[in-house]
């Protein structure tokens, strides 16, 4: 891979640190500004929202600039965002400060990866992609925990000092690296761009986006709950088990990308099949500490085996400055399906057969996907001037 894929990879490991370190740091946000739990824990969800609304919108303003300028924009942005953070009096100005954040996270990973494939060879591209997204599972892996520890340590706005420092070197690292040349067409037409992410194909994708994801963090919201609770394991024992969960995205991030540059769509079908069977069988599973441990592994690989496959098909199915407003609309997508599927694993805890139903209940929404993609791609095949190959429906 070249080295300019590598420095997007350190700007998407400040941005995955930045998303989740607030988790761990919930019971000090809540202490230091006086503020309920469920409150601090909205701090999340205003981030996913952030991203929604963010990938979009900034992905059209930008349209016409070149893509490195694009991309080290938005290193900016996240950088005064995390010291916005670090420097919040009120909850209210960390909610605001989390939300400008959240608005450089969509296009960041939406333009990267268009920049990212643009630097490989054809057959090198979902690895690309897939490079680049190392850098959000390193930060679940690394960063976040020991941002959380800093945080325990030193106080929570010191963590967010850090992740801020994180992303001026980010900065410095795309100014060096990236290439010039991945600029964005002279002539970018938003509403163009729009008419390509409206059709069916596309819409389509999307979708088998949200619902893919939905599944996945219906599950990884109540992991620690799910662990304590039923597979029997101290609170203590939480966090080295989420590093299984940690190295399982490494390996499903990288094998996902592998296959899906030998062949996308079989890797779409096959990545989403295989996380419903994981979640099917988590169910029976988490009554063993071993298998519990086991599958809270094989989740983390199944669910981002589908990152790089999903981001390469919707690509796919745009054509030329569409695919940065594409590749956008489907981060905006993750993030769409992390709210819907936290909120469904809630329901299914507080009204639906409880807790350790949850697996299988959010087996349901990787079947969905596995249906929708199955439409998506009967409608690519019949579309006029469209080829059905390793690259494209």
């Amino acid at each position: 891979m070249p080295f300019a894929i590598y420095a997007l990879t350190a700007g998407a490991f400040g941005i995955g640190v930045t998303e989740f370190v607030i988790m761990g740091l919930l019971l000090e946000v809540s202490a230091d500004l006086g503020v309920s739990i469920a409150q601090a824990g909205l701090l999340i969800s205003g981030y996913a929202l952030g991203v929604v609304v963010g990938a979009p919108v900034l992905t059209v303003l930008s349209g016409n600039w070149p893509r490195k300028t694009v991309l080290l924009a938005l290193m900016a942005i996240f950088t005064l965002g995390n010291i916005a953070c670090a420097i919040a009096s009120t909850y209210g100005l960390l909610m605001a400060a989390r939300i400008l954040t959240a608005l450089a996270h969509g296009t960041f990973f939406g333009v990267g990866a268009v920049v990212a494939t643009g630097l490989v060879r054809e057959d090198r591209k979902a690895s690309a992609i897939a490079a680049m997204f190392t850098g959000l599972t390193v930060a679940n892996i690394l960063g976040v925990p020991f941002g959380t520890w800093i945080g325990q340590q030193l106080g929570w706005r010191a963590s967010f000092w850090a992740v801020a420092l994180v992303g001026a070197l980010a900065l410095a690292v795309i100014g060096a690296l990236v290439p010039k040349d991945g600029r964005a067409p002279e002539r970018a037409d938003w509403r163009a761009d729009l008419r390509v992410i409206l059709r069916g194909p596309v819409l389509l994708g999307l979708l088998t986006t949200v619902l893919g994801y939905a599944g996945v963090f219906a599950v990884f919201t109540y992991i620690a709950p799910m662990l304590t609770h039923i597979g029997g394991f101290t609170e203590s024992a939480v966090s080295p088990i989420l590093l299984v969960f940690g190295g399982g995205l490494v390996v499903g991030n990288l094998v996902g990308g592998k296959l899906a540059d030998r062949r996308l769509l079989a890797t779409v079908l096959g990545s989403l099949g295989a996380l419903g069977l994981v979640l099917a069988l988590m169910t029976p599973g988490l009554h063993s500490r071993a298998s519990a441990v086991l599958f809270t592994g094989l989740l983390g690989a199944a669910g981002f085996a589908t990152v790089a496959p999903l981001q390469m098909w919707v690509l796919s199915k745009a054509e030329g400055a569409g695919q940065s407003l594409a590749s956008s609309f489907n981060i905006a997508a993750f993030n769409l399906g992390n709210a819907i599927g936290a909120w469904a694993g809630g329901a299914v805890i507080d009204h639906g057969p409880g807790l350790a139903y949850v697996p299988l209940v959010a087996a349901l929404f990787p079947a969905a996907a596995v249906a929708v993609a199955l439409l998506a791609m009967r409608q690519g095949r019949v579309r006029p001037g469209r080829q059905a190959n390793a690259t494209a429906c």
